[in-house]
């Protein structure tokens, strides 16, 4: 008999398993083992990111598989089914790290394909690495079935000469050998105790940033993300989104019910309050167009510069994931945010209650020494900003966080891709005051815009952080800190000023007022645009090629399609 709980009539799976002309769909399903009464539930897919490339996805598959008796408990019946993840952290500092951008759109796609083909109901999605999160996300917007998403969690912290570590330390110990301060065999044995185990990287970089973000925009259970992925309450929270899931159908309570306008604001507000990375200035816009709302690098920008700046967590600060977990999870940064005024309770959560109901279950732990109270904060603004001005007119981003300095006027040191500037900085070339311009790395001039975390954390290696600024048409890691700018728009491809800018022009950054300007005059900019000719990069056929001809703006998100605003269905009605 079939589960009196759910109408498949009206279900995405009656496609595949109602009536006698699907007879030989549900041969398939008898070959698998499954009887009668299964194919009469809903089905739900279980996507996973999981692989053996990195450390942030090898427990996920597990995880997904744990997700299935909690589907089963709800009444559904789970098809697990995989996609890519590109590790950033693996993939930084070379040609590679063009493809990460590029795997956020193959992420949303393919678990778009898989749930269109397979006419699924439903979808909880697990995932570890930077890309795999906003993609997965994006997924459940596009096709707006009941979703829930989780988090494989992060990273435990190492430990080197008592102190903990994460990947970034080994990073900026190679600018520190290049400079002659950090002997090889100490940068080996930093290596080989920086990551202990399973998860993502353990600060508040792109990862545990989106992580924050899924259960600030109420499409995460709450305090679900931030417990580490060698923790048994991992397999918890995994049965938990299953069974929820089921609820969630019961209910028709779809992702662009929970993602509305309000619930964007906030998750942005989450990550300036929590110093966040700088590239959520790109998922999040992404996210949007995904439910048809506009909000852009500048919606971003502006909640950023009202919010204020309270969670002490690295690359800024001293504290890791695990320590937020045990401080009360990201609910507790919430909490004070709310109580502060700084947050909507009225968006509607995977827990079918609203924000602010699930935060009313959550006593403030005065004990704790993540969260800064927002009465008393870190600083009164976030930890990331939006810059604008004659450099940027689409704007660009900064990660502030930690930073002691917010104004920056140097002279412009020109490279036409990262690996020069890599060489330049491992070679001791770039001196104070200097404004290093890394352009043709934006999203159609890498193609795929790339993380600049070697160079900068080369830079900073070399206690060069503060002393000089980076700009670049490419993007910077969550993990990355110094005045290091990105996002920048126009990009140089596309002929804006940051393909005119030369050795010696005067650039000016202030972060406190959210300008960044070429100090060039109009008509020497007239002269240098018109003898500008576009560029042909290395990559004219395959997916990074296609990704250039369709990708868009970065201040839009990056987007490889219309959005939501150009449906002429939705998945999920079909």
């Amino acid at each position: 008999m079939s589960d009196t709980r759910f109408d498949k009539s009206k279900l995405p799976s009656r496609h595949v398993s109602v009536g006698p002309e699907r007879a030989p769909h549900r041969s398939y399903y008898y070959a698998m083992g499954l009887t009668e009464e299964e194919i009469a539930r809903p089905f739900v897919a279980v996507a996973s990111a999981g692989n053996d490339s990195a450390p942030c996805n090898t427990t996920l598959d597990a995880q997904a598989d744990i997700c299935r008796t909690g589907v089963e408990q709800g009444g559904g019946m789970p098809r697990r089914f995989n996609t890519i993840t590109v590790t950033d952290g693996i993939a930084m500092g070379h040609q590679g790290m063009k493809s990460s951008l590029v795997s956020r759109e193959v992420i949303a796609d393919s678990v778009e394909l898989s749930v269109r083909g397979h006419c699924y109901d439903a979808l909880v999605g697990f995932a570890g690495c930077d890309k795999s999160l906003p993609g997965m996300m994006m997924s459940m917007l596009r096709l707006n079935v009941p979703s829930i998403f989780v988090y494989g969690g992060s990273i435990l912290p190492g430990t080197f000469h008592g102190e903990d570590v994460t990947v970034v330390d080994v990073f900026e110990a190679v600018g520190q050998h290049a400079a002659g301060n950090c002997p090889l065999q100490e940068l080996i044995a930093l290596e080989k105790v920086a990551c202990p185990g399973h998860g993502a990287c353990g600060g508040q970089f792109t990862a545990n940033t989106m992580a924050c973000v899924g259960e600030a925009i109420g499409l995460s259970l709450p305090n679900s993300n931030m417990a580490p992925a060698p923790f048994r309450s991992r397999e918890e929270i995994a049965r938990a989104a299953g069974a929820q899931v089921m609820e969630l159908l019961k209910l028709n309570l779809r992702p662009r019910d929970i993602c509305t306008r309000e619930a964007f604001e906030n998750a942005a507000r989450v990550v300036a309050a929590t110093g966040g990375s700088t590239n959520a200035a790109l998922h999040l816009p992404a996210m949007a167009s995904e439910a048809g709302i506009d909000f852009d690098l500048f919606d971003v920008a502006e909640i950023f510069k009202s919010t204020p700046y309270i969670a002490d967590l690295k690359p800024g600060g001293k504290y890791v994931a695990k320590d937020m977990h045990e401080a009360g999870g990201i609910y507790m940064g919430m909490k004070t945010l709310l109580d502060g005024g700084f947050l909507d309770p009225n968006p509607i959560t995977v827990t079918g209650k609203t924000l602010g109901e699930n935060i009313e279950e959550i006593t403030w732990n005065p004990d704790q020494k993540v969260f800064y109270d927002v009465k008393a904060p870190i600083t009164p603004t976030g930890g990331v900003v939006g810059l604008k001005g004659s450099l940027a007119p689409d704007g660009a981003i900064v990660k502030v966080a930690g930073m002691d300095r917010l104004q920056f006027t140097g002279t412009a040191r020109v490279f036409e891709c990262e690996e020069d500037a890599f060489a330049a900085v491992e070679a001791r070339e770039i001196v104070d005051g200097d404004v290093v311009i890394i352009r043709y790395e934006g999203p159609k001039g890498g193609p795929g815009m790339r993380e600049m975390l070697s160079t900068t954390a080369a830079l900073y290696g070399q206690g060069m952080g503060e002393k000089v600024a980076l700009i670049t048409d490419g993007r910077f890691s969550g993990a990355t800190r110094g005045f290091c700018i990105g996002h920048v728009g126009p990009e140089a491809a596309e002929g804006g000023p940051i393909a005119l800018v030369e050795d010696g022009d005067t650039i000016s950054i202030d972060a406190e007022a959210g300008t960044i300007d070429l100090e060039v005059d109009e008509a020497t900019l007239e002269e240098r645009r018109k003898a500008w000719t576009p560029r042909t990069n290395d990559y004219q056929s395959g997916a990074l090629w296609r990704y250039a001809q369709n990708v868009g703006s970065a201040r839009e998100g990056a987007l490889t399609h219309p959005g939501a605003k150009a449906e002429t269905h939705v998945f999920a009605d079909i």
